[in-house]
């Protein structure tokens, strides 16, 4: 059987957009004799719709592009992610479809309910088991969550005779999640005695990352072939025999685990048997390490937000410093650095070395950049506030007002020409509120939002080594890092040591352990009491921050969810 993955990068709502694509390129795997052809989950919607899912008028057309999908689908059988309206509940189906018709929607039975998923809200779960049959092959189908589960779908799909397994998925990336992922599909393959082929979703929507890597798995759990990640990829494969059934009889698992299941739905395939074809050599794509991977799915998610959401340039404040700089390299290589935009603005407190940094950096890339001096703005703004501040010190407030004229600055110049502003700031920094409301945290897109200092360093470095050349200027990664708004400032001044920090900060954030916890793991603790207390009182300030890439597996936003308000 020859058979195709379609790792499809679609348009959340765009039903009509992701039709014609579909229909294109089932044709195309007609014309190529292709006998099965597998599209992601929700690859008809898009993922995840959100509340477009309460709309009728979305459902509407969810239903009826699956008809027309279904009229295109002629000499193959083509299995497409899609949801649909029954009773009174909503699916998250995969549509069968073969010979001009639709054999059946096979629903989601696991709904995930955690980080950043809400399918509990959306939709109602499927049940029982429905296999179909195609000459010497019987196929079982589920959808993404449905196969986590040890005693999932997937297995009593098996056990009714399924010998070719499909999973379609929407499942995101996280940093090391690529390699649980597939073992546990090869997990899966093995202990159904089953091909099993799992395709994923490509792309970007909003915070989350999708990365591909659709792959095919014998019955024996070994890795046959393997898509691309974070690319869109077509991936053909040619299985040319069914798994022998005879480990099924000597595997006890088998003959002696209870039949209390019931009989399963048999759709007969009306197409005649898959014939044999000519051999296809298998591809296995490699996945990227952990940093190229996290570099991976920073550009992609800025790509695709820009261009999904139909922004044109981006402008970014540059510093001098490393953040501003990683986001401008990351800009440059997900968009061409004729859509980046850089802007230095020089206080009286900045020194000559950041525009030096800020001045190579724009230069290495290649990019439009400008000087906009806030001295003299600041001093206006001083002057007016004069009356009211009366005889009170210097304070934060004063280094504030840089920040704050700064974004003011950057979301004019959004305003006037078009461009949106990227924020510069990291999770270390959004985690403790080492940031300024309405200064540079205002823009439209935060890159760096779920990226530890500590990490924004190693891609830095691994930038350059990429590169062969100091693209981010040596000096950018050596000076101690600072927010240059007072007169020789460190970040240290205010937050332990980076490398301490993000230890805790991963911990307590991505780990729920308490301060009692991290100090018994040998940290210090005033740093752990000082990092926690942080945490904890700007959480109002994350709340307003901009919407950013998600690559951990617990990121603030809607991925970690905390109550401005509270005592624990």
């Amino acid at each position: 059987m020859r058979i195709r993955l379609i790792q499809m990068n679609s348009v959340v709502g765009d039903v009509h957009g992701n039709l014609e694509r579909i229909v294109a390129l089932i044709r195309e795997a007609e014309r190529d004799g292709v006998h099965l052809v597998v599209f992601p989950e929700m690859a008809l919607a898009g993922y995840p719709p959100e509340d477009l899912l309460f709309r009728p008028s979305f459902l509407r057309d969810l239903a009826e592009a699956q008809e027309i999908l279904a009229q295109n689908v002629g000499r193959l059988v083509a299995i497409v992610g899609y949801a649909y309206a029954e009773g009174q509940g909503i699916r998250n189906a995969a549509a069968v479809m073969a010979n001009r018709q639709t054999l059946a929607r096979i629903a989601k039975q696991h709904l995930p309910n955690y980080g950043v998923f809400d399918e509990a809200r959306y939709f109602t779960p499927g049940a029982g088991t429905t296999i179909f049959r195609w000459g010497q092959w019987t196929l079982g189908v589920s959808i993404c969550e449905d196969a986590w589960y040890p005693d999932g779908p997937y297995l009593r799909q098996a056990r009714q005779g399924a010998n070719l397994l499909v999973n379609i998925s929407a499942s995101p990336f996280s940093r090391g999640k690529s390699q649980v992922r597939q073992q546990m599909l090869s997990t899966r393959a093995d202990d159904a005695a089953a091909y099993l082929v799992w395709t994923n979703l490509v792309g970007a929507q909003d915070e989350l990352v999708f990365d591909g890597t659709s792959a095919v798995f014998g019955p024996d759990g070994q890795l046959l072939a393997r898509a691309l990640a974070f690319r869109e990829d077509i991936l053909t494969v040619e299985l040319t025999r069914t798994p022998s059934q005879h480990r099924r009889w000597i595997d006890p698992r088998w003959r002696l685990a209870p039949n209390d299941e019931g009989a399963a739905d048999v759709v007969e395939v009306p197409l005649p048997p898959a014939g044999e074809a000519e051999a296809l050599a298998t591809r296995v794509e490699p996945v990227p390490d952990t940093v190229p991977s996290l570099y991976e799915a920073l550009c992609l998610g800025l790509k695709d937000y820009v261009e999904k959401n139909h922004f044109g340039d981006v402008v970014i404040g540059l510093s001098g410093g490393i953040d501003s700089a990683l986001t401008a390299t990351i800009a440059v290589d997900a968009l061409g650095r004729e859509r980046v935009h850089g802007v230095f603005m020089p206080s009286v407190i900045t020194s000559e070395t950041s525009y030096q940094d800020a001045k190579a950096l724009s230069e290495n890339l290649g990019i439009d950049w400008r000087v906009i001096p806030i001295g003299d703005i600041v001093s206006v703004f001083l002057k007016e506030l004069a009356p009211s501040f009366g005889q009170r010190p210097m304070d934060l407030t004063e280094e504030n007002l840089q920040a704050r004229i700064r974004g003011t600055l950057l979301m004019a110049l959004s305003n006037k020409l078009g461009w949106l502003v990227l924020t510069t700031g990291n999770k270390s920094e959004m985690a403790t509120g080492y940031s300024t409301l309405y200064g540079d945290m205002a823009g439209g897109f935060a890159v760096l939002k779920d990226v530890l200092k500590t990490e924004v360093f190693r891609l830095a470095r691994y930038v350059n080594q990429t590169a062969g050349y100091a693209r981010i200027p040596e000096n950018v990664l050596i000076k101690p890092p600072s927010a240059e708004l007072r007169p020789d400032q460190k970040d240290e001044d205010s937050l332990p040591p980076y490398a301490i920090l993000d230890q805790i900060l991963k911990g307590y954030i991505e780990d729920d352990l308490t301060p009692d916890e991290l100090i018994r793991q040998g940290l210090d603790a005033d740093a752990v009491v000082l990092a926690v207390r942080l945490v904890n009182r700007n959480e109002y300030k994350r709340r307003q921050a901009p919407v950013g890439i998600k690559v951990t597996p617990r990121a603030f936003g809607r991925d970690r969810r905390m109550p401005i308000t509270g005592r624990f």
